[in-house]
Parts: structure tokens; sequence; C-alpha cells
């Protein structure tokens, strides 16, 4: 973890650079405190598509736990069947 002090921000290409060679989130702190986060777009973008991810796999914990579950192959059935396969 990178911690920084607001001022820093004065020196953009040392901020973009800890960024892209961390791939990971600089905190920016202002008298002490934690105030901003800056990161690369690729590290964003990582972290919004494991957000994701958890979302995707929590419905489908979600789903167990509410019995709304099809077996495999009566889910293939249906598919063939909508689509005329």
């Amino acid at each position: 973890m990178h911690i920084v002090p607001i001022r820093d921000l004065k020196d953009t290409v040392k901020i973009e650079n800890l960024c892209s060679e961390t791939m990971a989130p600089v905190f920016i702190t202002k008298n002490g405190y934690g105030r901003l986060v800056v990161m690369d777009i690729e590290c964003y973008e990582n972290l919004i598509n494991q957000i994701n991810e958890a979302k995707i796999i929590n419905e489908g914990i979600e789903d167990y736990n509410n019995n709304k579950l099809v077996e495999g192959k009566k889910a293939l059935e249906d598919i063939k069947q909508k689509h005329g396969l």
C-alpha cells in the first residue's frame, strides 16, 4: 500500500509512475487523514471485473440457497427448444 501526502500530487508523473508500476491504488492523505485514491486504469478495470465476478457468484449462491436451480440436462433441453435446435 502506498500513501502519499496531497502536496505530492503536484508531481503528476511520479504519481502516475507509482500507480502503473505497483498496479495498486495510491492513497492520498490530507493532514494525515485519507482523502483520495488514485489508481491506474488497468488496476481500476481489474477491480471492477473482480466486483462483477463476485456479484455473479453471490447470485449463484443465492439461487442455490433458494432452490432456484435447474438440472443441467433439463436446462440444455429448454435452450434447444427455445432456439429450435
